[in-house]
């Protein structure tokens, strides 16, 4: 295979192919392998200039300069060839070798708060299991003999907090059911554990997984009381679409099994009253749709909706709000302004595998950020980043400080300014008045030797995750679609 149709682990911005298993990896198209082949080829160039081989350039920070620079270039160059203007752009130093203007752009001293991260606990010494689903996500090439070692508490720790600079996180639940869950809420306590001796209190926040359709409804809701009873459960995660039958937040569907008015009851009585829930990204689900986000949200105003993916398709292209053919995101936008959700209200847009999907193409990225800004309000977008499907997110959180939409399309769509504020508010802000948590003293910095010692002081778990064999590999696959 010739290098540059390679994964791109050499390259400081990662953008594939990937996915986080929720849709199909697309081939990278013409402006990406551009991108990348400049990337190298100037890469070199700054190298030879500073004595340092390209490998070494490409890890600094000017490396991550470097090639968003020529990937803001390409797109402008693409959309110029067609008549159109890039509507977004990222604002890098004119010589990325320098490394103090490398350094202004792209890093910064603002909390970094990830709302949506995962985990896998497997069991390596039993054979099978998720090994061919572990095998397929970018992070299974982390250099473990078992791919599926590759996405431990010890590499989620080591890429969240120490790869990055990623100060806080949320585990998030994944559709799995029980007892196969490879991220069960015992494995949450474990990073949690692991984080408060390396860091101290309040690093990682957990969610309670709740599946009402599958098996009994009163079981699956009379659980969500003992969830918050036994763990420190700071918020509810559900997937409207997997595992099991499709169902509304708002019931809206009456051939849907009628459980969203339950579940948000139970919500409102157990606490605590906030919901993450997946929209975008179906696979093609109808119900993973954000269509039931406005309604659920007007008829309960004392329940936080997190709408992970913010309702992005991939593959769906994103331009101004079209209210009368929404698709993509502005199914979520028409959903809000159709129930008279507006901005700075009870409704919250995460970016999770939105922004890495997106930071490839500026213009659609200006086109999604300012729509968001435009109808939640700079208060209503929190950051998340999949991670770590993807490896570590230091890329991704490079990649929007620099991010900038520019001020035409600002001006022809009325969208706000993605200033230094704003982005603040979104890397972190924004999700600790929404779990009304405190920022933590400082970074968590910590050893491979401490990481080690954290890990061997937890006790251990006899529990064997997972199928068995490939034929209860296939009935799991089938049953739950999806795992961010």
């Amino acid at each position: 295979m010739p290098r540059d149709q390679t994964p791109d682990s050499d390259l400081p911005i990662k953008l594939g192919p990937a996915s986080n298993g929720e849709f199909v990896p697309r081939a990278l198209g013409p402006v990406e392998q551009e991108a990348v082949r400049r990337t190298r080829e100037e890469a070199e160039r700054h190298a030879r200039r500073l004595g340092v081989d390209r490998r070494a350039f490409l890890r600094t920070v000017g490396g991550a300069a470097l090639m968003l620079g020529i990937l803001a270039a390409c797109n402008d160059e693409e959309r110029r060839s067609r008549g159109e203007r890039a509507g977004g752009t990222f604002d890098t130093p004119e010589d990325p070798a320098d490394a103090d203007a490398a350094a202004e752009a792209l890093t910064g001293d603002e909390l970094v708060f990830d709302v949506q991260t995962h985990y896998l606990n497997f069991d390596l010494a039993a054979a099978g299991g998720f090994a061919g689903l572990a095998a397929s996500f970018p992070q299974a090439a982390c250099g473990e003999r078992d791919s599926r070692a590759c996405f431990s508490v010890e590499h989620y720790l080591d890429l969240l907090f120490a790869q990055s600079d990623t100060a806080m996180t949320v585990l998030s639940a994944i559709p799995i059911p029980e007892p196969a869950n490879p991220l069960a809420i015992e494995d949450m306590e474990l990073a949690l554990a692991m984080a408060e001796q390396l860091c101290g209190d309040g690093r990682v926040l957990l969610h309670g997984g709740v599946q009402p359709t599958m098996g009994a409804v009163g079981a699956q809701l009379d659980g969500m009381a003992t969830l918050v009873r036994d763990h420190p459960i700071a918020g509810w995660k559900v997937y409207t679409h997997a595992p099991g039958p499709g169902w509304w937040l708002d019931d809206h569907d009456a051939s849907a099994p009628q459980v969203g008015t339950d579940f948000l009851r139970r919500v409102a009585e157990t606490g605590p009253r906030m919901v993450c829930v997946h929209k975008g990204l179906s696979g093609g689900s109808e119900n993973a749709s954000p269509v039931d986000i406005g309604p659920a949200a007007k008829a309960h105003p004392d329940i936080d909706f997190v709408v992970y993916h913010s309702g992005y398709e991939s593959g769906t292209p994103e331009g101004p709000y079209a209210p009368t053919a929404p698709r993509g995101v502005d199914r979520l936008l028409a959903s809000l302004e159709q129930a008279g959700i507006g901005p700075g209200e009870n409704v919250y847009a995460e970016l999770g595998s939105t922004w890495w999907l997106l930071m490839r193409d500026t213009t659609q990225a200006a086109h999604v950020l300012g729509k968001l800004l435009a109808h939640l309000g700079p208060d209503r977008i929190v950051w998340g980043t999949d991670s770590l499907w993807y490896g570590s997110p230091q890329d991704q959180i490079q990649a929007f400080r620099a991010f900038e939409i520019l001020p035409e399309l600002q001006e022809v769509h009325g969208y706000p300014a993605l200033t230094p504020e704003v982005k603040r508010k979104i890397l972190g802000e924004n999700a600790l008045a929404l779990y009304g948590v405190d920022a933590p003293g400082g970074p968590c910095t910590f050893t491979a030797d401490e990481l080690a010692e954290a890990r061997r002081m937890q006790p251990a778990s006899w529990h064997t995750y997972g199928p068995s064999t490939s034929r209860e590999l296939a009935a799991l696959l089938g049953s739950h679609g999806a795992l961010a």
